[in-house]
């Protein structure tokens, strides 16, 4: 056992030795995807740029249709959101390698809710905050794959994408 724990060590810290931050002060990344949702399946493109060394801001535009079966009346819906966010990215502080990037942050954005007229059910356009914590593993310099789970308003929920570093 002492041996395994040993050679763990070894592992993580030869790794952690030679990582650095794989974002930089004026750096940039083009995300998009799709979401996870109970009423639909919503596509998002985002853009974040590093302000400092750990933190980026950015801006995210998603949509999504869906159809409901509300009182026996069929509807269809469209939403778009257009949302701000802040990430603090973990990789200075972990050590971890730069083909990782592990980040946490806020959001704050607004969806348009568009329903038929005669729909009576929630339907409304609002102003919402909340939070996010993603991954994102770089297969090559500039492509990788995007993992991101969030709550708090319409933007949240969970998603999955492709992040491209400009």
């Amino acid at each position: 056992m002492k041996k395994i724990v040993l050679s763990l060590s070894f592992a993580l810290i030869t790794v952690f030795a030679f990582s650095q931050s794989p974002l930089y002060v004026g750096s940039s990344q083009l995300n998009l995807g799709v979401g996870l949702s109970d009423s639909g399946i919503p596509l998002y493109i985002g853009f974040d740029h590093s302000i400092a060394r750990d933190i980026t801001l950015g801006a995210e535009l998603s949509y999504r249709a869906y159809n409901e079966n509300w009182q026996n009346n069929y509807y269809n819906h469209n939403i778009v959101g257009i949302s701000a966010n802040a990430n603090y990215h973990f990789n200075t502080l972990f050590g971890m390698s730069p083909r990782w990037d592990l980040y946490a942050g806020g959001n704050l954005g607004f969806y348009f809710w568009t329903s038929p007229d005669g729909y009576t059910g929630n339907s409304s356009s609002r102003l919402g905050f909340g939070g996010q914590v993603g991954a994102r593993y770089y297969f090559t310099n500039s492509i990788g794959l995007n993992v991101e789970f969030g709550g708090g308003n319409a933007f949240t929920g969970g998603k999955l994408g492709l992040s491209f570093r400009l």
